[in-house]
């Protein structure tokens, strides 16, 4: 429970504790103007014993809730033995609302079950101790109290469970979208672990004194990769306090510069001022030019040339990775994972837009564009 959760709990048992007070007081004093006595001594006190368990019940509800219909049970007893009126009275009648449908809300099936069994047992047994020529007042404010704790304790039940279904389903969006982001990152530095270790090849049969050096470069590599698959996989365990170092366009010079080590050359234009940008459009800018610049790798390694251009105005990030290779229309096509289709669908949940195929003449253009609140200059 976090903080937040435990202030409002506070609120709320202070809230009812005014009330129960309130209860008491009108009861009392309604009680020695009619019947006299000490009787609403015998009633203030049962109440109040009910109404302090039902205020500390977060400890543990079913042994509270059962604790209060317990006291309910012997106050009835005593009615019938002692010839006493009817009970419960008023304010424990509040409080066994309360602790049964608090039992209800959060309980197992089968213990809020027995409870709300519980609960009406001690609705008849009021109705049975009830003497005949009473007005039946107490019972019917009984059998109230125990039909209004067992439906709003139903529908926040199901409410509750309603909000952990869209929790779940929630995170199980996240994960499936982490599982494309752990294919974005695996097919990027295994494509560079591939190239490299095929430039190798061809390198040192030329050059073998530079043998050292390009394995220096695949250890590299490959140990980028596995430093990268472990953030990506951290965030798939269930665990909620993962949290991820969010890529973002300063990441980009990092980027561009392993690429050139085995691809085409490439261009990056950045904005002029830095801007914060939400984590996820930092995210998907990244994203967006990796699987880009991989697909650059694998499908147009004849290419010249590359440029990746971030832009941003008042409404929206837009980024665009071109080449100037030959048009290749299948460039996305059986790729056996995500690809365009990660790509769009990233794009797409932030409200943005993704466009791409071959340009006029030659060459291949990926171009994404992310709605982002107004500019916040860092």
């Amino acid at each position: 429970m976090n903080v937040r959760e435990r202030l409002a709990g506070i609120a709320v048992d202070a809230g009812l504790g005014v009330v129960f007070a309130a209860v008491l007081a009108v009861t009392a004093v309604g009680i020695a103007d009619s019947w006299g006595g000490g009787y609403w001594q015998f009633d203030c006190a049962a109440g109040a014993v009910v109404c302090v368990i039902a205020l500390v019940r977060r400890r543990d509800r079913a042994w509270a809730a059962i604790a209060g219909l317990a006291v309910a049970a012997v106050a009835i007893l005593a009615t019938r033995f002692v010839h006493l009126p009817a009970e419960p009275g008023p304010a424990m009648t509040l409080a066994l609302s309360v602790l049964v449908g608090s039992a209800i809300r959060w309980l197992p099936v089968p213990s809020a079950g027995a409870i709300a069994s519980a609960g009406f047992a001690v609705v008849a047994g009021t109705w049975l101790a009830t003497p005949p020529d009473s007005s039946g007042a107490v019972p019917r404010l009984n059998g109230a109290g125990w039909l209004a704790a067992l439906a709003i304790g139903l529908f926040l039940r199901q409410l509750d469970n309603r909000r952990r279904a869209v929790a779940e389903k929630v995170r199980r969006d996240e994960r499936l979208q982490l599982a494309r982001e752990l294919h974005d990152v695996v097919a990027h530095h295994i494509t560079g672990i591939v190239v490299q270790a095929q430039a190798a090849r061809l390198v040192t049969r030329k050059h073998p004194e530079r043998f050292e050096g390009s394995l220096a470069d695949i250890e590299a590599a490959g140990s980028d990769a596995l430093a990268a698959m472990r953030r990506v996989v951290g965030l798939l365990r269930d665990t909620d306090d993962a949290a991820p170092a969010t890529p973002g366009p300063e990441q980009l010079s990092d980027l561009v510069k392993r690429f050139d080590g085995h691809g085409p050359e490439v261009r990056l234009r950045l904005p002029d001022d830095e801007s914060v940008w939400p984590p996820e459009v930092t995210s998907t800018v990244y994203r967006v030019v990796q699987e880009s610049l991989t697909n650059i790798v694998r499908h147009a390694r004849h290419a010249r040339s590359v440029t990746v251009s971030v832009t941003q105005d008042r409404q929206a990030v837009t980024v665009e990775v071109v080449d100037d290779a030959a048009p290749a229309p299948v460039r996305y096509h059986h790729r056996g994972g995500y690809g365009l289709v990660g790509m769009r669908e990233r794009v797409e949940i932030l409200g943005g837009t993704l466009c791409a195929g071959p340009r006029p003449g030659a060459g291949w253009s990926v171009l994404a564009t992310l709605p982002v609140p107004a500019r916040e200059p860092r």
